[in-house]
C-alpha cells in the first residue's frame, strides 16, 4: 500500500475521474505553485472502481474553483485544517468561465485582438455547452 503523509493544512481534491488529474493539475496552473502537490492516479474506490486523488498544501486561494466545476463538477473539495476536514465543498459547473477554454471560430474578435480574454457563459446545464460571449460560438465537452 501506498503512504502519502496527512496534511496539516490543504486541500484533497477528490472524487477526480481516473486519469484527470494532470489535466487538472495543468489548468490550475499547480506546475507554477511552490508548494507540496501529490498527484494519486488510478486509487481504488468503492463508488468510481477507480479515481484520481490531488493533495495541495496550503489554502483555497491556490484554486479556481470555477476551473475545477467546469473540468468536473462532480470533485469534492475537503479543505484540511489541523490535520482534520474541517469542509467539505462541492462543485457546480460555473456561469461564466474565462481563458480555459479558447474560441475556435476564425471569425470571433479573440482571433484577432490576441489580448482579449476567451470568455464563454453557460448557455445549457443539461447537456454543459458554453458558447463564446462575444460570437456565441458552441462549445461542447
Amino acid at each position: 500500500m501506498l503512504n502519502i503523509s496527512g496534511l496539516n493544512e490543504g486541500i484533497v481534491l477528490d472524487h477526480i475521474q481516473a486519469g484527470k488529474s494532470l489535466d487538472i493539475y495543468y489548468n490550475l496552473g499547480l506546475d507554477k505553485l511552490d508548494c507540496q502537490v501529490a498527484i494519486i492516479k488510478n486509487a481504488r474506490s468503492n463508488k468510481m472502481g477507480r479515481k484520481d486523488i490531488i493533495k495541495i498544501e496550503g489554502g483555497l486561494d491556490h484554486i479556481d474553483l470555477d476551473i475545477l466545476g467546469y473540468i468536473d463538477h462532480n470533485i469534492t473539495v475537503n479543505i484540511i485544517r489541523d490535520n482534520q476536514i474541517a469542509e467539505k465543498r462541492t462543485l457546480k459547473l460555473p456561469k461564466k468561465i474565462t481563458n480555459v477554454i479558447h474560441c475556435k471560430n476564425p471569425r470571433c474578435i479573440t482571433s484577432i485582438e490576441q489580448e482579449l480574454p476567451h470568455i464563454f457563459y453557460l448557455a445549457d446545464s443539461e447537456t454543459e455547452t458554453y458558447r463564446c460571449m462575444y460570437c456565441e460560438e458552441k462549445y461542447s465537452k
